[in-house]
């Protein structure tokens, strides 16, 4: 019958496309991740790659083994992290990560309570955009992340909808943008845009490129600031905008269509290997709903 290592095989060859890539990544020989093919399509009595191209392709028998193969591979770790938590004792310190859009303020406030329930556990708090955040959990500091919905979420992390968060479409007060009504989104193509994107240059699956002219940062505030300064329109969350707007320095851009805007959900990750622990179910508790609009 055939074993977790041949469906490893199986998988990290489809994800990588080809056999040496697949061995690269799991550090075995080429011979190796070939051989555990072999013995699965001999257990599976089924070819599951065709190999007379430059790089192999899956057969009807592989399109129908993959999804199966890879359910198996995500609740076999999932197996590994409960065996490893099992005898595991709350931390002395937890790390939370926070992507800089989302009001720590109301965050904050759950903080009293989990400090009440465990005066001994130390918390550090960490500012990253979301796709840095879930890079990092890969790595298990820190331990939760708090980041806006993606649509890629590695099998390795659990996670729930803490709520949403409001954004709209800003620009400076002196901004050219900000004299007329942009009747549609080839207005604002026009105009350079201020774009969020991770260190290793992904762009978040609900931050859109619109405009060929694009500037980038990693956080939110550094792109209030460029705006403030003139040079862009850029999608922010209201907490973030409210004060520029206040003194005058920001306005929304005034668009035929008022309602551009959006809602970005917000989630709450953490890694599988700690999330059964007490002290992150208490904390899932207090965070839940919290973000509700």
């Amino acid at each position: 019958m055939f074993s977790i290592e041949q469906l490893h095989a199986f998988v990290t060859t489809v994800e990588t496309g080809s056999f040496s890539a697949a061995a690269r990544r799991l550090n075995k020989a080429q011979s190796v991740v070939s051989q555990h093919i072999i013995n699965l399509e001999i257990d599976c009595n089924a070819t599951l790659f065709e190999r007379a191209g430059r790089y192999p392709q899956l057969t009807d028998a592989g399109k129908k083994l993959l999804p199966q193969a890879m359910a198996l591979i995500n609740q076999h770790q999932r197996l590994i992290n409960s065996a490893l938590a099992l005898n595991d004792q709350t931390p002395r310190e937890i790390t939370i990560a926070l992507d800089e859009g989302i009001p720590f303020k109301i965050i904050a406030n759950t903080i009293t309570e989990l400090r009440e329930k465990y005066p001994n556990v130390s918390l550090e708090f960490l500012n990253a955009s979301s796709l840095d955040i879930i890079d990092m959990l890969k790595s298990e500091k820190p331990l939760t992340g708090i980041i806006f919905s993606e649509l890629n979420i590695p099998s390795y992390l659990d996670y729930e909808c803490l709520g949403a968060v409001k954004f709209d479409l800003y620009v400076a007060k002196s901004h050219p943008l900000a004299g007329q009504i942009c009747k549609n989104m080839d207005g604002l193509r026009l105009h350079r845009q201020l774009l969020i994107r991770s260190r290793n240059t992904q762009t978040s699956s609900f931050q859109l490129k619109i405009s060929p002219d694009i500037w980038y940062a990693d956080n939110y505030f550094i792109l209030l600031e460029l705006a403030i300064q003139g040079h862009g329109w850029c999608l922010l969350p209201h907490h973030v905008a409210e004060n520029a707007i206040h003194s005058g320095e920001l306005v929304k851009l005034p668009l035929e269509f008022e309602e551009m805007g959006w809602t970005a959900n917000v989630d709450m990750l953490q890694h599988q290997r700690h999330s059964g622990q007490e002290v992150f179910k208490v904390l899932r508790n207090l965070l839940r709903s919290l973000l509700s609009i």
